[in-house]
């Protein structure tokens, strides 16, 4: 077909030929064609579904193909769906990293109301770190938080940001995660702010026992934040360790990674441990070995002798955070950005979670296989996890591979040495006649909680056939979650604390019953129901309890203002009234300390004004202020003038979610420099 032009700027046909002179493509090549080729919305969606997940997009296109019947019918090629993905990044890459992060934290938020994160920046109001941690998370800490791991040596995002995890182990003996953090370094001020952000999540709760790495920078954090936290070394990076310092050692001794590892782990009394160490130094001609000399220095930290009489779950090294760390590399590469780091780091979340539901159907549907029909093993049985009573049940075992001999026997108590098979070591075992105590110098039950097989020997011994209830830990059992942790009515009720500092110890003990009870009530529909309507029921009675307490102070206050007026002039204890004091009022309005400060930065703002799409400019523009979840109120954090700031920390976020959206609408609509006053508390 050939068209022509005409004067009158009309396009006019002058030829035609209705004959193709060109061979026409075969249908199996037509998909092939620009125009034939689109993708459609459920495609786009199960596109985005596939890279949310990590799966590849040649095996996502591959998968498509199959569900349709061929690529012909697919309706575009791989080149499209690479082109599509681009093109969603290239949108994400726009609001940039921290309008990412930002937006993702206050959505989690706001899906999740105890969702809990934090923010902190420098005096450039960048992003440093951050710390977040879910319903789930906080209410798992309040079961299983009494000991954690921690690590930081994994890094997989395109920052090269160290990924600091803090885990721990439920009643299954699973690792779980109590929070995560993103890190811009590995210094004491950023660990230190960490473990205060932690324990702010936490309701001020802190761990019992905590294992790390050698870290110094970590160490004197822990000093300082959590001194009263029992801090222990990793032993298996203690043995890393000692193969690099003392290679030539190991290599000209064959024996010395026996000795070593009796002075690690055999021994129960610390006379015992430091005559085995001044005799292994001797033995091998080690007396000025340097390492050696700090290590002992620090032998509070890892030798076993030192840390058997506090509760560390049976953990002696940082393993699970080891294998937490191998476990996320299946999730997320150095190739993410901080969004999809997040997106992928929530998949790990899901799928460590399902683990858990799969552990708590086996708990509570299955029993295990007892190898012989005895009483206390149908007792471990029915009490303990599964995972949890494989280990009493090796403990029971054990027991029968031991000597046994009286040492000592008087009316008070009876002490047993009871001596494993090859070993050299024997153990004392004291058992109280009138109270039925009985102690081990192993402290197996203190360090792990389960009984050892010494004490479990002289319950044969003594025909004990249940575990006295006392010596059954909840953490380790089947009802490990049932009940609620975290009030400390007698703290409350202490008439020495302020008022305001007692409401607000008490809205934090709440606050964390609140996150414990609503995790497990949303699991179900009928658990929902009963503690909806159980709220609602409580809303009124505790809106009943304060109306009446108020009429009374309202009565008390009339009573008392007649009581008053009937003292009469004459009376020299009579109330006259209040004084008025002598003021001088300006006509000016006084400034806040946030108007101040925005006018000094006019300047500033003028030129982010130009700029209002840039987040990270916004950010730094509008004036800094806090929000605090716990107690729900609005926090000026703006120092004052003149003053001198290295950091500023924003805790769970500057406001709530819609608040903040709000905020952010109007300072960039109106380009306002302060905040309205009727948002000010």
């Amino acid at each position: 077909m050939k068209i022509s032009i005409q004067k009158k700027s009309k396009f006019t046909v002058v030829q035609f030929v209705k004959e193709h002179n060109h061979y026409l493509s075969s249908p199996n090549k037509t998909h092939l064609y620009r125009s034939h080729r689109n993708i459609s919305f459920s495609a786009a969606k199960q596109i985005e579904i596939a890279s949310d997940v990590g799966i590849p997009p040649k095996a996502s296109h591959d998968l498509m193909v199959r569900q349709v019947g061929g690529r012909e019918n697919l309706g575009f090629i791989p080149e499209d769906y690479k082109n599509y993905l681009r093109s969603k990044r290239t949108i994400n890459m726009r609001v940039g990293d921290t309008g990412d992060v930002l937006e993702y934290l206050q959505k989690m938020q706001f899906d999740d109301p105890n969702f809990f994160y934090a923010i902190q920046v420098d005096e450039d109001d960048l992003i440093t770190n951050i710390f977040w941690s879910d319903a789930k998370m906080r209410a798992d800490y309040a079961n299983f938080g009494d000991v954690i791991c921690f690590d930081t040596t994994y890094r997989k995002n395109n920052e090269g940001r160290p990924i600091a995890l803090f885990v721990g182990v439920n009643h299954h003996k699973q690792s779980i995660l109590f929070g995560a953090a993103l890190l811009y370094d590995e210094t004491s001020l950023t660990f230190e702010w960490l473990f205060d952000t932690l324990t702010r999540a936490m309701g001020e709760k802190k761990p019992t026992t905590i294992l790390t790495d050698q870290d110094a920078a970590m160490a004197k954090a822990l000093a300082s934040r959590w001194p009263e936290t029992h801090h222990r070394l990793c032993i298996w990076h203690i043995y890393q360790n000692a193969a690099i310092h003392l290679s030539g050692v190991f290599s000209q001794f064959r024996d010395f990674a026996k000795d070593f590892a009796s002075c690690v782990y055999d021994f129960d009394e610390e006379e015992d441990f430091i005559s085995a160490w001044n005799l292994m130094l001797t033995k091998y001609s080690l007396e000025d070995n340097d390492w050696l000399r700090r290590m002992y220095n620090k032998k509070e930290k890892w030798a076993l002798v030192y840390g058997r009489q506090m509760f560390c779950a049976d953990m002696t090294t940082t393993q699970r955070s080891e294998s937490m760390n191998s476990i996320v590399k299946k999730y997320v590469t150095y190739k993410h950005k901080f969004l999809d780091f997040f997106n992928h780091f929530q998949r790990l979340l899901d799928d460590r979670r399902y683990e858990e539901l799969k552990a708590d159907f086996r708990s509570n549907t299955t029993v295990p296989y007892l190898i012989f029909p005895i009483e206390i093993l149908k007792y471990a049985s029915e009490i303990y996890t599964p995972e949890v009573y494989k280990c009493f049940q090796q403990e029971w075992c054990l027991s029968h591979d031991s000597s046994l001999e009286i040492c000592e026997d008087v009316d008070a108590f009876t002490k047993y040495k009871v001596t494993p098979h090859k070993k050299r070591n024997l153990h004392i075992v004291t058992l109280y006649k009138k109270s039925e105590k009985i102690e081990c110098s192993c402290r197996k039950y203190e360090f792990a909680g389960i009984l050892c097989s010494h004490i479990l020997k002289i319950f044969t011994w003594n025909n004990i056939m249940k575990i006295p209830s006392e010596y059954v830990l909840k953490r380790w059992t089947r009802k490990a979650k049932i009940g609620y942790f975290g009030v400390y009515d007698s703290m409350a009720n202490n008439a020495s604390f302020d008022p305001k500092v007692l409401q607000n110890m008490r809205y934090k003990h709440l606050c964390g019953l609140n996150v414990q009870l609503i995790t497990k009530a949303a699991e179900r529909d009928d658990t929902y129901n009963v503690v909806k309507d159980a709220m609602l029921s409580l809303c009124k009675m505790v809106d009943d309890k304060l109306q009446f307490n108020e009429s009374n102070v309202q009565q008390s206050k009339v009573s008392q203002e007649s009581l008053q007026f009937d003292y009469g002039e004459g009376n020299s204890t009579g109330v006259k009234g209040i004084k008025t004091k002598n003021k001088t009022v300006s006509s000016k309005r006084l400034k806040g300390g946030l108007e101040k400060i925005s006018r000094k930065g006019k300047a500033t703002r003028k030129i982010n004004q130009a700029s209002t799409t840039d987040v990270d400019q916004t950010i730094s523009s509008m004036p800094i202020v806090q929000y605090d979840q716990i107690n729900h109120q609005l926090i000026n954090s703006v120092p004052t003038i003149g003053s001198s700031v290295d950091s500023v920390s924003m805790t769970e976020t500057q406001f709530p979610p819609l608040l903040a959206s709000q905020l952010s609408q109007v300072h960039q609509s109106s380009h306002l420099g302060y905040l309205p006053t009727n948002y000010l508390p």
